[in-house]
């Protein structure tokens, strides 16, 4: 029964995870705006996520344990995209490119680098939601900000929980759904 379970749970996760930021997207593509959405915020949920997939992939984790981080990573970039588009500032895309693609190496230089930025993973969710409170503060306006994409994001944080703990009864892959959920709350 509970592989069965589980593969529900990968399987559920990983159908949410292929739309979950679709509504955050519909919204800033349909106000032609990007008012209320963070640009510090949507950099450091997409530094963390980055770092989650690396870790995975850099320790040899099974496919199934991070197969939705490539999936949210191509939303977020398409989103970021959006944001720098309707703030006028699309040249500073390159500049995020090679910073994230240099990064990502920079991760695997020494075992110890990776393994402290996904120990930080926790902090750098938390401040990624820092920075999107402190924008909707600022612009007093939530008008892009989607409630359906917070709400698919518990969804798949509680079964990433599960399904983690089920599988690697590892601390730290248990963080990374905790981080997940701040990520897109």
């Amino acid at each position: 029964m509970a592989p069965t379970v589980l593969e529900l749970a990968h399987w559920s996760t990983w159908a949410v995870c292929a739309v979950i930021k679709l509504p955050q997207l519909a919204a800033v593509l349909a106000a032609g705006s990007a008012r209320g959405v963070s640009v510090g915020s949507v950099l450091l949920e997409l530094a963390g996520f980055l770092v989650f997939l690396r870790y995975q992939i850099y320790y040899g984790y099974p496919l199934q344990t991070y197969l939705e981080y490539p999936i949210i990573i191509a939303q977020d970039v398409i989103l970021l995209l959006f944001i720098l588009r309707f703030s006028g500032n699309m040249k500073q895309a390159l500049f995020y490119a090679v910073t994230f693609w240099g990064g990502w190496y920079v991760l695997t230089l020494r075992k110890w680098i990776i393994d402290l930025a996904m120990n930080l993973c926790t902090f750098i969710s938390g401040a990624s939601k820092l920075a999107q409170l402190r924008c909707l503060w600022q612009t007093k306006d939530s008008g892009q900000v989607s409630a359906l994409t917070w709400s698919m994001s518990a969804y798949t944080c509680a079964s990433k929980l599960w399904a983690t703990w089920f599988e690697a009864l590892s601390f730290d892959l248990l963080l990374m759904p905790l981080s997940l959920a701040l990520y897109s709350i």
